[in-house]
């Protein structure tokens, strides 16, 4: 391996050279207490900035492996170090000057949510500690500016590495605080089917953010107070004992007024799947890992999906056992969510009534009375949600403000007053007794078939020049077809959507042979991504910067939404 001199004398040798000459320093370089690898250099000054990475070796950075000797931990340390090295670095971003992106130095921006990602990795058999990052190469012009480099990988960057990258130079207490925190939130996870809980909610949290665009918690936020009759308490391993709302398994339904906090509530039950940093304020709501929000998504494709269970018998004859369309309704994308989100292995549904189609969630006595059973081919939620929690054991949340026909059915039913839950299931329920309950259906629904067997796509099958480009977390394009994840609601991050094109792209070229059906094909990314990590299926001389992994139930949305799939 060449060592810091011999790259600095190659730099001083190409300087003012053309920029392409900047080429002839890919490899990687001692610098005796990391090794510096420079894994892709831009092609001109202007084009995406260069990709390089920095591993320090597990016995040099000295993180005792009692900090990472587990998954929730690694991740937990890894992101800690992320944002310690990212606001490092963040102080010599374009210290270093000359034209385009050059002295442009920067490394994945972490949200409120704790992801494993591929900006931070440590080696859990070695403790090795590896942060790949982007650094704009200056020029002059496009003419290499040497001086201006040297600064940046012989001035800026030992001193970012060696302040955040090594035990010994870190508040020994903040480390164990974060791992302590990740330990908390795993045994409060573990503590939920145990207690027949589909989510946790602590006394104290803030639920409210700063505002529409900001993910930060509200200054002067209302904090989280549970009903008596909901509260449960938890002894934590290191935070001791906490009390809170703990949401049962089966139908809870969420009631209140306009602005009242119904949303706010069921918003952080949804990115409560993921782990929270500390001060986030929802460090300790905690939501079943496979909690699923649903909503209506009119416009979308739907591929070979069987919707049965709630839409049959339509007047055109169409199957809807093997249910496709390039233009959903309302109705039918909500159905195909459901049985979507099912075939995922959720156990719980998240649905704000706001976002839903109308006539999915609801008919109510009179308009049953009106339009027959017989005539209309749309089976509504409320009419399948008992039998989705008894039989499949799948439970709902439901954030309700205009129909109160759910209180006949629910298990719980909570009133958001003023961003203070209050139980008043027994108070509703009497009240109800007096307006005539939606009609069941006599008959047990028809179970959903999952065998969707997937053909690769020939024009992206073994395709070397397939282009993708993520745009922002919503969007994601696969040659000249967008994906549209605009409603895949519980995507927090940009680089969770750039891993599912590389997982789409995968499994285009390796698992799609027609046999394997959609359950098989996730269940083999998800083993190979926990073996392998991310790395694992990104083809190329090196993994991109920024990548996050996503949920199991982010892919099979990805997937589903994928025009191209071949299913």
């Amino acid at each position: 391996m060449k060592n810091s001199n011999d790259l600095q004398r190659l730099l001083q040798t190409i300087d003012h050279k053309s920029y392409p000459a900047y080429k002839d320093t890919r490899g990687s370089y001692d610098f005796s207490t990391y090794t510096l690898n420079i894994d892709h250099v831009q092609g001109d000054p202007f084009a995406s900035p260069s990709k390089l990475s920095v591993t320090v070796d597990g016995k040099k950075a000295g993180f005792p492996s009692i900090l990472f000797d587990c998954p929730h931990k690694r991740i937990a340390l890894q992101d800690y170090l992320l944002r310690l090295f990212s606001q490092k670095i963040s102080q010599y971003n374009f210290k270093a000057k000359g034209s385009g992106k050059s002295g442009l130095i920067t490394v994945s921006h972490c949200g409120q949510e704790i992801l494993e990602r591929t900006a931070c990795e440590i080696d859990p058999s070695t403790g090795k500690v590896l942060v790949r990052f982007e650094a704009g190469f200056p020029a002059n012009g496009r003419t290499i500016n040497a001086s201006q480099l040297i600064r940046i990988l012989f001035d800026f960057l030992p001193d970012c590495v060696n302040s955040t990258l090594f035990y010994g130079k870190l508040n020994p207490g903040k480390v164990q605080a974060v791992i302590s925190l990740a330990e908390d939130q795993k045994y409060i996870r573990e503590q939920l089917p145990l207690l027949g809980l589909t989510a946790f909610v602590a006394d104290g949290s803030i639920l409210p953010r700063e505002s529409g665009v900001s993910a930060r918690p509200m200054k002067d936020g209302i904090a989280f107070v549970s009903p008596e009759s909901l509260k449960v308490t938890l002894t934590l391993p290191h935070r001791g004992s906490i009390s809170g709302m703990g949401i049962k398994k089966g139908i809870t339904l969420i009631v209140g007024g306009g602005y009242h906090g119904k949303s706010t509530l069921l918003k952080a039950l949804e990115l409560g799947v993921y782990n929270h940093i500390s001060g986030d304020g929802r460090e300790y709501v905690i939501t079943e890992n496979s909690a699923l929000k649903i909503r209506a998504e009119d416009g979308r494709s739907i591929k070979s999906t069987d919707i049965s269970m709630f839409v049959n018998n339509l007047p055109n004859k169409k199957d809807t056992t093997s249910f496709c369309t390039e233009d959903a309704s309302g109705s039918t994308s909500q159905a195909a969510n459901v049985i979507e989100g099912m075939e995922s292995g959720t156990s719980l549904f998240l649905i704000d009534e706001d976002t839903c189609a109308t006539n999915f969630m609801i008919r109510d006595e009179l308009m049953q009375r009106v339009v027959n059973r017989n005539q209309e081919p749309i089976t509504p939620f409320i009419e399948r949600a008992r039998y989705l929690f008894e039989e499949k054991g799948i439970s709902s949340i439901i954030v309700a403000g205009s129909s109160g026909s759910y209180f006949h059915i629910a298990d719980c039913i909570l009133q958001m007053d003023r961003y203070e839950p209050k139980e008043i299931t027994a108070f509703a329920k009497e009240e109800a007794q007096a307006f005539p309950a939606v009609t069941q259906p006599e008959s047990v629904p028809p179970m959903p078939s999952y065998k969707r067997a997937a053909s690769p796509n020939p024009d992206v099958k073994n395709n070397n020049r397939l282009k993708m480009k993520t745009m922002g977390k919503d969007s994601l394009l696969i040659n000249h077809e967008a994906i549209d994840l605009r409603f895949v609601e519980q995507l927090v991050d940009s680089e969770q959507t750039a891993a599912l094109g590389y997982i789409l792209a995968y499994a285009e070229n390796h698992l799609l042979d027609g046999r394997n059906d959609l359950r098989s094909i996730v269940s083999t990314i998800r083993r190979m991504v926990e073996r392998k990590g991310l790395s694992g299926i990104v083809s190329g001389s090196y993994l991109p910067v920024n990548l996050a992994m996503p949920r199991d139930q982010e892919i099979f949305a990805c997937f589903n939404r994928y025009r191209s799939f071949h299913l």
